[in-house]
């Protein structure tokens, strides 16, 4: 009998699992000190980022998204970081996708950045709430004109028949808007998620890493830095 895996014997199965236990390789480009750290979680990203942008890291503004739906059920997906500062951070996508509906369910939402050239992560927790229309349109006449046509045709999330109807749908609405201004979609826009714990990580030999919480008490304005155990 041949099992869900296509085996007929457990033998044959067990040779076709890669045994990937012996990919590791030891953290040892950096520490990270208490004194190393701003005061602010914001300029201590922003610090890191520039780093990360001068070791010419492939696309550093790109983050995890993890959103959870009204079941409990976690989702992930990469989104770009666009712009930050003290109000949080900022990323763009469509109101009618499967992030903005559980995000509608649950603001509670986690970033993630993974600099592995630099053995680096930051994990911001906190809350997503849509900016508003005036800034949103901002930021969308500053994309392509392409990129902008492309968030008119995606209905983002929802099923999709071929590759080909969308190229289609694409050229339909190229063909439509012309040469004229594209304006911004009611359906399209920006998210800010504000912090309320965001943790640096920097990778160290043994696995020995160095973890950083910044965390701001609900009666405080003052961001409290507490380092964790690896």
């Amino acid at each position: 009998m041949t099992s869900s895996r296509g085996c007929e014997h457990e033998d044959t199965c067990k040779e076709r699992i890669m045994d990937i236990s012996n990919f590791r390789r030891e953290y040892l480009r950096d520490g990270l000190n208490r004194a190393d750290l701003d005061a602010d979680p914001v300029t201590q990203f922003a610090n890191w980022f520039e780093q990360a942008r001068k070791t010419n890291i492939a696309d550093p503004t790109a983050m995890i998204l993890a959103t959870v739906n009204d079941a409990g059920q976690p989702s992930q997906r990469t989104v770009l970081l666009k712009y930050f500062d003290e109000d949080g951070f900022v990323f763009f996508t469509n109101y009618g996708s499967r992030k903005a509906d559980e995000i509608s369910q649950n603001r509670s939402v986690s970033l993630l950045f993974v600099w592995l050239e630099l053995e680096r992560q930051i994990m911001i927790n906190g809350k997503a709430s849509k900016i508003s229309a005036a800034d949103s349109a901002k930021y969308f006449m500053s994309r392509p004109k392409d990129s902008q046509v492309a968030a008119w045709v995606s209905s983002q999330s929802k099923m999709l028949s071929s590759r080909q109807a969308l190229l289609q749908k694409f050229g339909e609405m190229k063909r439509k808007f012309g040469e004229g201004k594209i304006p911004l979609p009611t359906f399209w826009g920006g998210y800010r998620v504000v912090p309320t714990e965001i943790e640096f990580w920097q990778g160290r030999e043994n696995r020995l890493h160095d973890r950083f919480l910044y965390r701001k008490p609900a009666e405080d304005n003052a961001w409290e830095i507490k380092r964790l155990m690896p």
